[in-house]
């Protein structure tokens, strides 16, 4: 499972409107890549196409789509939002990571 906090809801609500679409008709794409300073670097994107061997979940009416290799690294990460003074965009809090660097864009397991 897969959780969207109220603020990671409402910034990717707007995006959407923004780009033309939402969050109805479009998903969000949450994946891992090898890379960043830690070792593995989170991507999050825009998709209106679903795969076969994507897994899907929808919480707080946010539809997500993990593929397979992804979905052991994320499994029970919470995806949220932070527009603050501290620094402003999504935020990957994944119970999983074992390190993650300064910027919150990479980790390691």
């Amino acid at each position: 499972m897969i959780k969207v906090s109220e603020s990671a809801k409402s910034k990717i609500n707007s995006l959407m409107q923004e780009d033309g679409s939402s969050i109805e008709e479009s998903y969000v794409r949450v994946g891992v890549t090898s890379g960043g300073c830690s070792g593995l670097s989170y991507n999050l994107e825009f998709d209106k196409d679903q795969k076969p061997e994507d897994k899907l979940f929808e919480d707080n009416g946010v539809r997500i789509l993990v593929d397979k290799k992804s979905f052991l690294y994320l499994v029970g990460m919470t995806l949220e939002y932070s527009g603050g003074l501290n620094g402003k965009g999504f935020i990957f809090n994944n119970p999983n990571a074992t390190r993650t660097c300064g910027c919150g864009e990479s980790f390691a397991i």
